[in-house]
């Protein structure tokens, strides 16, 4: 994908000294291999959106040192799971990793990494599926998948005598398109690859109020108004947001029948985690009324999703609109009230959400295929017809 919303699968490598073996030779203790690295992958996962299951089987995992190489070329290294593992995406939120296993490799740059997923067969239908709130498990179409695997430029940098330690982060809501009404769902993988540290760091942790420490919330860190890791509190509300590169982010609260809360200036740091408030503040959103949003884009393949721009900055991702794969329509639900937004104190300090009322009930809806995007502003301080995009 080349749009804005899967900008963030550009990969960031995190590099951690191994000590080499005694005796000499630099290498990686007890492989006996002096000039390999070595790659170790895990799983993780954003929320989704409407399901309460999403599985998908992994078979192996490839990269490669050319981002042009095809799947049949020499030079392909592999971590096979043996037998192939069936992971529930949805169990692997706030900051859980599903090891998938490591391979030693050959110094160098490899821009190119393939999941590749075990099919659905007679014996196992269900390999790859997903069950939709309140319906039957259904099998997942993952054609793609299946054969080559899921391609994913990368820019991996493997060095001797040191570990690049990755999670790749399956973002399950976008990933599921719902065909027509055919029962049916295809595969649309939204992967990122993100470093991951082995010390405490990387994560942002807080609360939310446990009275929306619901399936339905998402808590998210976004960067120009792109999500960079999301996930869903627990039932005490506890939220944990790992791996996070290291940086400076914007931390967005949305609820069913809330305001959206924003949180300025988290930092994230390799050594230690970032708290944002504590359990006994936890953040709470204005309860408001929310207006549906409904809509069809063309081509279906495009993406549709809703930012609000606060006063002064910034502009944040709301709310992601799954669009159906063959009528191409898309819904959801926007807050009419005046969003909050509060600057990141370091605790023990308290943070203070205050309401933005020029920004109330107005947003900007952006649907976006190949690499070209449209928008359009709507106000939810009334009822908003449907709205049609149609892109190049």
């Amino acid at each position: 994908m080349t749009n804005r919303f899967t900008a963030a699968m550009a990969v960031a490598t995190a590099l951690l000294w191994l000590p080499g073996c005694g005796g000499g030779g630099g290498g990686i203790e007890g492989t006996g291999a002096p000039m390999q690295g070595v790659l170790r992958l895990s799983l993780t996962d954003a929320p989704a959106c409407g399901y309460d299951s999403v599985h998908i089987t992994i078979d192996r995992v490839r990269v490669h040192q050319s981002g042009s190489a095809a799947d049949a070329d020499s030079g392909w290294s592999e971590v096979v799971l043996n037998p192939a593992r069936r992971v529930d995406l949805l169990t692997l939120t706030n900051g859980v990793l599903e090891p998938l296993g490591q391979t030693e490799l050959p110094p160098g740059k490899y821009t190119q990494l393939r999941l590749v997923l075990a099919p659905n067969t007679p014996a196992t239908p269900f390999a790859n599926s997903v069950k939709p709130t309140g319906g039957n498990e259904t099998a997942l179409t993952t054609p793609s998948a299946q054969q080559s695997g899921l391609k994913l430029n990368t820019d991996i940098d493997i060095q001797a005598g040191q570990l690049a330690d990755l999670a790749l982060d399956f973002d399950a809501c976008k990933s599921i398109v719902k065909r027509g009404n055919s029962g049916q769902y295809n595969l649309k993988p939204v992967i990122t690859v993100v470093p991951v540290a082995a010390g405490a760091g990387l994560r942002v942790v807080g609360y939310v109020d446990p009275a929306i420490a619901l399936g339905s919330t998402q808590v998210s860190v976004q960067r120009d108004g792109v999500p960079v890791k999301a996930t869903v509190p627990d039932a005490t509300g506890r939220f944990v947001l790992y791996p996070v590169p290291v940086g400076s982010y914007d931390l967005v609260v949305s609820a069913a029948g809330r305001v959206t809360a924003v949180m300025t200036g988290v930092p994230v740091v390799a050594v230690t985690p970032t708290m944002v408030n504590a359990s006994t503040l936890p953040i709470s959103p204005a309860i408001t009324s929310q207006r549906p949003v409904t809509g069809t884009v063309t081509p279906a393949s495009a993406t549709v999703r809703a930012l609000q721009a606060y006063t002064g900055g910034p502009t944040v991702e709301v709310a992601w609109g799954p669009v159906d794969a063959i009528a191409g329509s898309f819904g959801f639900a926007l807050s009419v009230g005046a969003p909050v937004k509060a600057v990141y104190v370091a605790s023990p300090g308290t943070p203070t959400f205050l309401p933005d009322a020029a920004a109330a009930s107005r947003y900007t809806l952006e649907a976006a295929a190949s690499g070209a995007t449209r928008v359009k502003t709507i106000d939810t301080g009334s009822s908003v017809p449907p709205v049609i995009f149609v892109l190049p």
